[in-house]
């Protein structure tokens, strides 16, 4: 079996940041594009993309986010609050040298990315956010809301209540990474037609099942890399992230909404994570705003759609840097 690291992919450098190392892998050289992964990711997930910003002209550097991979896993939940996940950048861009960086985020990694576009906007030169959109902040608690709407059985709720999750994705990370990267589980007009009750993401009821929609979308080598990590790791720090959800709403009130970086946002038809309209209700907070949508393709867009997601932000990163 090939090892996917002996390819395009580079080893790791570590940098102190924040109080805790960071594993950081970096190709290329030129304008500096930081690429932050989501769950359950690692800068890995961003393999197509490292060698491709190289060869256009660009430095790339993706780090593996705290609580994942090579990098620490702090204990405390409160290490994983909004705060100390910004900080970490500002850290990572205070050792490399850089006041400021073009950024590329996918799920988590572009929550991060909306909430320091908010808190500080000096350090970010241009955004490209795969997926999720900058949602306006709710009135009330949006844990509060998903119990409601949801139940109690929606991930991001379970992730709140109790560790199952964490005990049952690591008991076999293989299983779960496999369960969850896969294309063409279910289209936006399959999913629209399902009963309401059917559309609650329940995480550990998926890992459950005895088969499987979809096709994997990594090969064997790529997931049993994912899955070496997450065996070192566990799942308790990225679902951290998670159980931060109410205080990181809280202290979002502070600043203002609005988004005043030119923004590039890569969307996926078949993302159903993601509603339409919640793309629709991003475009009055973000000024400078390009939007793209990736027919035939799911949540896993930089991995499942790798070259027309490299053309896009190439293009767009050339335009937009000259």
């Amino acid at each position: 079996m090939t090892d996917p690291r002996a390819t395009d992919f580079p080893a790791p450098a570590f940098v102190e940041t924040n109080g805790i190392r960071l594993a950081v892998y970096e190709q290329g050289e030129g304008p500096p594009v930081v690429l932050l992964h989501g769950f359950p990711e690692l800068a890995f997930s961003w393999r197509h993309q490292l060698p491709a910003l190289a060869a256009a002209g660009f430095r790339a550097i993706a780090p593996d986010q705290r609580g994942y991979g090579q990098s620490d896993v702090p204990a405390d939940v409160r290490d994983y609050r909004i705060e100390e996940l910004i900080a970490d950048i500002h850290g990572l861009l205070d050792a490399l040298e850089l006041d400021s960086a073009t950024f590329v985020g996918h799920d988590w990694g572009a929550l991060v990315l909306w909430q320091m576009a908010m808190r500080a906007p000096e350090r970010i030169d241009r955004l490209v956010i795969l997926n999720i959109p900058h949602y306006p902040r709710l009135p009330i608690d949006p844990i509060q809301v998903m119990r409601e709407r949801f139940g109690d059985d929606f991930y991001i709720v379970n992730f709140q209540d109790s560790d199952e999750a964490d005990k049952a994705f690591a008991r076999d990370p293989a299983h779960f990474i496999d369960v969850m990267m896969r294309r063409g589980q279910i289209s936006r007009e399959q999913f629209d037609q399902l009963p309401a009750e059917m559309k609650t993401l329940s995480l550990l009821k998926v890992m459950a099942r005895n088969h499987v929609s979809g096709e994997p979308l990594l090969t064997e080598a790529e997931r049993d890399y994912f899955a070496a990590a997450f065996a070192r790791t566990g799942f308790t720090g990225p679902i951290n992230w998670y159980r931060n959800w109410t205080l990181n709403w809280e202290t979002q009130a502070a600043f203002d909404q609005r988004i005043d970086i030119p923004t590039l946002f890569i969307g996926a038809v078949n993302d159903v994570v993601v509603a339409l309209e919640h793309i629709e209700a991003m475009k009055p907070l973000v000024d400078d705003l390009e939007i793209h949508m990736l027919e035939h393709c799911g949540h896993w867009s930089q991995q499942e759609k790798p070259d027309e997601v490299n053309r896009l932000m190439i293009d767009w990163l050339k335009r937009r840097t000259a």
